[in-house]
Formats: C-alpha cells, sequence, structure tokens
C-alpha cells in the first residue's frame, strides 16, 4: 500500500498551510528525515521531513506553489520499490468549497396578547413574521423584493438582514485571507485579552545618536562591511536599558514572573506578506557589527519569505520602528508572550531654545513604550524609558 504524504498540523492552532514547493522530483527514493517540500505556516517558511522510505510519487494534479491546502490533505505518495500509483487514489487539490448557507429553524415567538383599540386593519400584501416586519422597518427593506423562506411563503427576519447585507457588500471586492493574515489577528486578538498595555511616551535629542551613525559610516569604508543602521544602534541601546531595568523583559506567567538569562529582541520588519518579528540573539553580549550582520540575515530571510519558526521565537522585548514613514509616536501591540514593545518613531529636526534665549536647531525622536501592567508600574517604565533617553543622548555609554 502506498504511504501517504500529508500535509501536517505545525502549530497549535493551524488548519491550513501554503505549499512553497517540492524539494525532491518525481521517483525520488526518499529516506526518512529527507526534506520533502517547504511549506509556510505560522508566517514562516519551514521544510518538512519524510516520515516514511519510499519512491516519491507526485501527481501532475498535485499541489502547486502557492496552493492553500489544509491540514490532514494528501499531497502525494511514497511508493515501494515496483509498486505502481492506481489512478483512482490520485491526489487533487482541494478548491475553495462552494459557499453553503445551513438554515436553522427558529420557531416565531408566539406573540403575546395585545388589547388595541379596534381600528380599521390594514391589508398584509406580503406574509411576513413581526420580527421579519420590524427588521424590514428598521432597516427600510421593501418586503416585496424578497424571496421568501419561511413556510408557506413566509419573509422571515434572517430574509432581511441577508438582503441587508448582500446590499452593504455590493460593489466591493473581497480579498481572500491569507494563512499569515490569519495567524497575524489570531496573535493581535491573543495579546488584546491576555494582556493590560498601557502606552507611554517620551521625547529625546537624537543629535548625537546621528553625529554617531555618520562616524560609522566613514569607517565601514575603511572596515570593508556594512556600518550599522539607526535601528541596529537602537536595539543594542534598548538591550543595555534593559539590563538595568530587567523587568521590562520579564514574561507572566500567572503564579510567577520569568526573567531572561540573555537578551533577545525581536525586531518588526514589514514585509509583502504581512508583519514579521525575527529575533536578535544575544543583543547585550554582541558587538555592533554582529547585531548589523545578524539584522541583514533576519530582514533578507523575511522579504525572501524564508524565515524558520525558531527565527521568530524567543524574544523578550520587541523594537518596532515606523520612522521610516513619517511616523513620529503610535501605540505599539504587545507581542506575547512578551511583556513590554518599544515604538521608535521619525526623527525630526526642530528649533529648541536655549538658556540665553536664543534658538538651535536639534533632531529630535519620539519613543513609544507599551508594556503590561501587570507586569510593571509606570514608574517602571517610564524609569526604563528614562536610562533609554538617555544613553540615545550619549550613545556611547551604552557601547562601553
Amino acid at each position: 500500500m502506498p504511504n501517504n504524504i500529508t500535509l501536517p498540523r505545525l502549530g497549535w492552532s493551524m488548519e491550513e498551510g501554503k505549499f512553497l514547493a517540492w524539494l525532491k522530483k518525481d521517483g525520488d527514493f526518499i529516506k526518512e528525515g529527507d526534506p520533502l517540500f517547504t511549506l509556510e505556516s505560522d508566517k514562516a517558511a519551514q521544510e518538512v521531513e519524510a516520515i516514511d522510505r519510499g519512491l516519491l510519487h507526485i501527481a501532475p494534479n498535485g499541489p502547486k506553489p502557492g496552493d492553500v491546502i489544509k491540514v490532514g490533505h494528501v499531497l502525494g505518495y511514497l511508493l515501494a520499490e515496483g509498486e505502481t500509483m492506481p489512478v483512482a487514489t490520485a491526489p487533487t487539490v482541494p478548491t475553495a468549497p462552494p459557499h453553503v448557507e445551513i438554515t436553522i429553524p427558529i420557531s416565531d415567538p408566539i406573540p403575546e396578547p395585545i388589547v388595541k383599540p379596534i381600528t380599521k386593519p390594514m391589508p398584509e400584501q406580503t406574509p411576513a413574521s413581526p420580527r421579519a416586519r420590524r427588521a424590514a422597518k428598521e432597516h427600510r427593506v421593501d418586503l416585496a423584493t424578497l424571496t421568501p423562506t419561511g413556510n408557506g411563503g413566509r419573509i422571515r427576519e434572517r430574509d432581511i438582514l441577508a438582503a441587508v447585507t448582500s446590499t452593504s457588500t455590493s460593489g466591493m471586492k473581497q480579498v481572500p485571507l491569507t494563512p499569515m493574515r490569519r495567524t497575524i489577528a489570531a496573535r493581535l486578538m491573543h495579546s488584546r485579552q491576555t494582556t493590560v498595555p498601557v502606552t507611554i511616551t517620551a521625547r529625546c535629542d537624537a543629535t548625537a545618536l546621528l553625529a554617531f551613525r555618520q562616524e560609522l559610516k566613514s569607517l565601514s569604508s575603511l572596515l570593508q562591511h556594512s556600518s550599522p543602521t539607526i535601528n541596529d544602534i537602537l536595539v543594542k541601546l534598548a538591550a543595555t536599558a534593559l539590563r538595568e531595568h530587567p523587568m521590562l523583559a520579564a514574561t507572566w506567567a500567572e503564579k510567577h514572573l520569568l526573567l531572561p538569562e540573555s537578551i533577545h529582541l525581536g525586531v518588526a520588519v514589514d514585509t509583502e506578506a504581512g508583519l514579521l518579528v525575527p529575533v536578535i540573539r544575544d543583543v547585550d553580549t554582541s558587538t555592533l557589527t554582529q547585531i548589523a550582520a545578524q539584522t541583514q540575515k533576519l530582514i533578507a530571510a523575511a522579504r525572501a519569505g524564508q524565515l524558520a519558526a525558531a527565527d521568530m521565537q524567543g524574544a523578550c522585548f520587541t523594537l518596532s520602528n515606523l520612522g521610516s514613514l513619517g511616523v513620529e509616536a503610535f501605540t505599539p501591540v504587545i507581542n506575547p508572550p512578551e511583556s513590554a514593545i518599544l515604538g521608535i518613531g521619525a526623527i525630526v529636526r526642530e528649533a529648541v531654545p536655549l538658556d540665553d534665549g536664543s534658538f538651535t536647531a536639534r533632531d529630535r525622536l519620539t519613543l513609544s513604550l507599551t508594556f503590561d501592567h501587570r507586569v510593571n508600574d509606570g514608574a517602571a517604565a517610564a524609569r526604563f524609558l528614562q536610562t533609554l533617553r538617555h544613553l540615545i543622548e550619549h550613545p556611547l555609554l551604552g557601547l562601553v
């Protein structure tokens, strides 16, 4: 009997995944543990290994790159030597199921006896339930234009609501939800339901930060390597501040808090597929050059859709930078199980008054810190921002 190759469930909430590519050719001999295909799930591309051995059979009507497949669907087969593939069992890629409306009978409520003055009865042109008439009046729907679904040609309330929904979505284009978009939405809802978020902001002088970055750029041509970006420097300074205020890197675990031994920081990356957060390892013990190399590699993998799930796990704190898009301040959303996230705004040149009454031009930066109030109080979060602001205004202090 052929061994089925099925789409595995790679996460507890996974229901479907995007098939990316076969890693073996039709007819190749496969051993246990050989990588078979790549799959996009839970915002990452992962290689799926074989759990059996045999000759790989890929049907012509099997999955194609980009197909969204349900968990458990048969993608192909592993055949014993000399075994043939029955035509009847060739796998097919499931198409989107037709829209099916399930009608659940709901009895109309028995109208309560109402005593009214005797008036001239109004003729009922269209049979409809009392609830349907109330809904039609509320939404201004003409009963005569509807197709009834109730017994005896009676219009039900659901007929009214269906007509309202159809009208509200007419002229609109439906955009399918990708597995990645569903994962992002699920994580955002999880953050909202499991944290008590509070956002505070602080403004700092970024003049010295920009000067330091410019000096690094001039040295990079001599050292023959890419110079760290502003974001790389801020990642390093944030790790230094977290060492001084470790509770901002703590994780809520119901009966206790968890403090990390190493500072691994997530960096939000905007990609065509959606927001991804790769993790930079050991930021507190790494040099700026090492941080820049890690960041460049992870961002390139994220935008190419080649991040592994392990590349997005283990962070204790995240940085999200919208400064390049001109945003000065915003409310970043905590990435569970972390308890805080830092939003970095645009650097803006402003006129700053001096003690003698004159003005000078300075570069100003706004930091937005969202923290879980269960883990930290406002004063603790403010002290962290105060330390980080001091490091930004004197960046060499965070590197010694």
